[in-house]
């Protein structure tokens, strides 16, 4: 059974204050993915608010990841993802939107990651332990031998740069990039198709390893920003290709 004391008492705009009290109790318990909340019937009674009501709430929350809502027996409402797990969905999410119609560019979206994968390496160089080390070098290996618009190769660039954020240690930067490995890279495969070089994309990786390998943040920087420059670059010359083309 719910809890009698765990939200704040309804005020004004009902079921955004149900989502907002939900919000804040999933994170000052620390609730993770599959975590169960309550019941709809145990959290209209606590909110003191009809099932409708509560139910827009449940349709807000759901809409942003954060939860989901289960029938049957056994059902109830769960965790379906953590706060910033639930941002970053949003966030990649908006930015498929604006890709779709246009309203953002390849190169606009790669002129944002420069300002978000460049100081993510610096904090992964010197926060990087010895796993972070591996798993680096595990990706890279992965990644060897396979055409770049590959779907292993796809997966391998994507454990590379993921662990580099996740070592990093600020999640909030984490949930922030998301968009770059749901959104931005399928989209740049897509485009530059046979235009990638795998050597060239692996030499790069083995630098930024290399830096992070050494506890050297300026050097990863560096080396991060080298890599991200390199693809700019395959953009703006296949952009020039098809303009000449056409």
């Amino acid at each position: 059974m719910a809890s009698v004391d765990r939200f704040s008492p309804v005020r004004l705009d009902a079921s955004e204050h149900i989502a907002h009290e939900i919000r804040l109790y999933v994170e000052r318990k620390g609730l993770k993915p599959g975590d169960r909340i309550g019941t709809e019937n145990e959290l209209a009674r606590e909110f003191g608010v009809s099932r409708p009501t509560l139910r827009e709430a449940l349709r807000l929350l759901a809409g942003s990841h954060l939860i989901q809502v289960n029938q049957g027996r056994a059902g109830g409402i769960f965790v379906s993802a953590s706060a910033n797990e639930s941002m970053g969905r949003n966030v990649s999410q908006a930015i498929a939107t604006m890709l779709a119609t246009e309203s953002v560019s390849l190169h606009e979206l790669l002129e944002a990651r420069i300002y978000l994968e460049v100081p993510l390496a610096g904090l992964a160089a010197e926060h990087a332990d010895k796993a972070t080390v591996a798993e680096l070098e595990s990706a890279i290996a992965a990644a060897e031998g396979n055409d770049p618009a590959s779907p292993e190769f796809r997966a391998a660039d994507g454990r590379f740069h993921k662990t580099i954020a996740d070592a990093a240690g600020n999640e909030l930067m984490v949930a922030f990039t998301s968009w770059i490995l749901e959104v931005l890279q399928p989209s740049l495969v897509e485009y530059m198709g046979p235009a990638l070089n795998a050597d060239d994309i692996l030499d790069q990786h083995r630098r930024i390893l290399r830096a992070i390998r050494r506890g050297q943040p300026a050097a990863a920087q560096r080396a991060m920003l080298q890599h991200i420059e390199h693809v700019r670059r395959v953009v703006r010359k296949l952009d020039a290709q098809r303009a000449k083309a056409s």
